[in-house]
């Protein structure tokens, strides 16, 4: 959905760097990071990402059906 008439649509890349961040803050906190991200993932609930560093909103401006469907793709090798 990274197309010019979406503005607030985010490239990989910056979806990469974002996860980064998040995942940080999350480990700052002494937080299982992967077991937080994914816990938003499938719930979209917000409490499961640290407000710290902004990790909370920043994770808010992925799409999440977009990076579940990059994920399962890197996971299956596939484009």
């Amino acid at each position: 959905m990274n197309d010019k008439m979406n503005p607030t649509a985010i490239s990989p890349e910056e979806r990469k760097a974002i996860l980064k961040e998040v995942y940080e803050a999350l480990c700052e906190k002494g937080y299982n990071p992967i077991g937080q991200i994914v816990g938003y993932l499938l719930s979209e609930d917000p409490t499961y990402i640290t407000n710290c560093n902004n990790a909370r909103a920043l994770i808010r401006k992925i799409d999440r059906d977009e990076l579940m469907g990059e994920i399962v793709k890197n996971y299956l090798d596939i484009e």
